[in-house]
């Protein structure tokens, strides 16, 4: 998790719990704003995905635990 996110966490969870639900609803909207079909990815996301891709490497659906 970013510094960022965990700030904002921090935050939020020491707001009174009416104002909480306020806050996360402007974070809802903001996300919102920004991906409305949630298909951007974040830096790290992506950096992800890239170094996944890089690597070339096959797992065989057996060996993924799907519990």
């Amino acid at each position: 998790m970013s510094a960022m996110a965990q700030e904002a966490i921090e935050l939020i969870n020491i707001l009174p719990e009416s104002d909480q639900s306020l806050a996360l609803q402007m974070i809802r909207k903001l996300v919102l704003a920004w991906d409305p079909d949630f298909t951007k990815l974040t830096a790290a996301e992506q950096k992800n995905l890239d170094e996944a891709r890089a690597d070339d490497e096959e797992i065989d659906h057996e060996d993924i635990n799907w519990d």
